[in-house]
């Protein structure tokens, strides 16, 4: 498991190699949730997905991610947000 550090910013992208793959990912706060993009290789992979705890981000192998990608609380079990 890779634990990807973020920043508490309201909306933030940033790169990184995850399995190999050449990936950015944005997380943005919005009055409904945090969501994230994800583009890997640069090929849009994940729009717009709201982030909620020990969820998959991405679901299904045809999107072109190898492995999973997932906020966990460390702490408990709240969905996150930016702060």
């Amino acid at each position: 498991m890779i634990t990807i550090p973020l920043q508490p910013l309201p909306s933030q992208f940033f790169g990184v190699t995850l399995n190999g793959q050449s990936c950015v990912i944005s997380v943005y706060q919005k009055s409904t949730g945090l969501f994230l993009d994800l583009t890997v290789a640069n090929a849009p992979c994940v729009s717009a997905a709201l982030c909620r705890d020990r969820v998959r981000i991405v679901r299904e192998a045809y999107l072109g991610f190898l492995g999973d990608l997932a906020f966990i609380d460390t702490q408990g079990a709240q969905d996150p947000e930016y702060t």
